[in-house]
């Protein structure tokens, strides 16, 4: 669902819950994050996020861990650490029961690499499999990271290539490269949980992981939670294989159609840009990188940190004074 619909439909809620009515409530409805933070104690609190989504790959075992990562993710990027899941399935009647526990499988190895449990859940039937996550995690209530926060000044580091969504599409139309697609597959399963436990000790000012919106709608979100504005590097964007050509060859999911007519309003340089270039920055991606604005005397040794883990990352742009998302090429 694109970000103004959501709007939309998630507005009942303030009316329902107004802002401040719960003060443990220490990030919600009345400046949406990532993840949903609840306080126990003056020393710890729970995060708590959800997400599931149709089948993104045809293997059903890489569905289920990806759906996985993907959810976990949240937690990761509030600077949490994950204590346990549930399942939220939705397997269609006639489904192979192997394909359904291949799935479940591939969720439930992940939640253990994440050093949680897989407490059970919840499955119905439906027209299509869908399999995600409900996640509960914990972090210090002065450690939490936010979308919030970012300065004039910071670096920006992604962690993960872009272009998921072009190379699923690409699967989906029959176009795809085994190799590219295995490429995009191991990203997609990766966790961003390194990158999340490192952020804070680098001095990281904002964080938000990179999904459904793209790259510049979640870069908006940052820069409007921070009040500043963010410029974006092209040639420091690092791509999946074989993005481009995806992308100019039509295979542009239609979530990217989405994110550009909600969000290009308010990029500057897109005007000179290839038509590629735009569906990649539009381009909604599946368990996404993170984000994340850190002064940049700490960005060096915050990327040596993921580096020695195995996790790449580069610094892809800088906050600025004013507001928006600037593109320079």
């Amino acid at each position: 669902m694109g970000a103004e619909a959501l709007a939309q439909v998630m507005r009942p809620l303030s009316e329902v819950f107004p802002p401040g009515s719960s003060p443990d409530l220490l990030v919600g409805l009345d400046a949406p994050d990532d993840a949903a933070v609840y306080r126990l104690s003056d020393d710890e609190a729970i995060v708590v996020t959800t997400d599931f989504f149709p089948p993104v790959v045809d293997e059903p075992y890489d569905f289920g861990a990806i759906a996985a990562a993907n959810a976990m993710s949240d937690v990761f990027a509030m600077g949490g650490d994950i204590m346990l899941a549930l399942n939220l399935a939705g397997f269609p009647t006639e489904l192979p029961h192997e394909v359904g526990a291949a799935i479940i499988r591939g969720g439930a190895e992940k939640v253990a690499e994440a050093g949680a449990i897989l407490a059970g859940g919840h499955t119905v039937t439906g027209p299509e499999p869908l399999y995600g996550l409900a996640v509960v995690g914990r972090v210090h209530p002065q450690r939490i990271l936010r979308k919030a926060g970012a300065r004039p000044g910071d670096v920006l580091v992604l962690t993960k290539r872009l272009g998921s969504g072009l190379v699923t599409t690409a699967l989906k139309q029959g176009k795809v490269a085994a190799d590219d697609l295995s490429a995009a597959v191991d990203e997609m399963r990766a966790l961003n949980r390194t990158a999340g436990r490192s952020a804070h000790a680098a001095g990281a000012h904002a964080v938000t992981d990179v999904t459904g919106f793209g790259l510049v709608g979640h870069a908006l979100e940052l820069a409007d939670a921070s009040a500043v504005a963010v410029r974006l590097e092209l040639a420091a964007l690092r791509l999946l294989p074989g993005v481009r050509r995806y992308a100019e060859a039509g295979c542009v999911p239609g979530g990217s159609v989405t994110n550009g007519y909600t969000y290009a309003p308010r990029v500057e340089g897109l005007a000179d840009l290839p038509k590629w270039w735009m569906d990649v920055l539009f381009d909604p991606q599946t368990s996404g990188g993170l984000l994340i604005a850190l002064p940049e005397d700490r960005a060096e040794g915050y990327m040596r940190d993921l580096a020695r883990e195995g996790a790449e990352s580069a610094v892809v742009g800088s906050v600025e004074a004013g507001s928006g998302v600037k593109v320079a090429a």
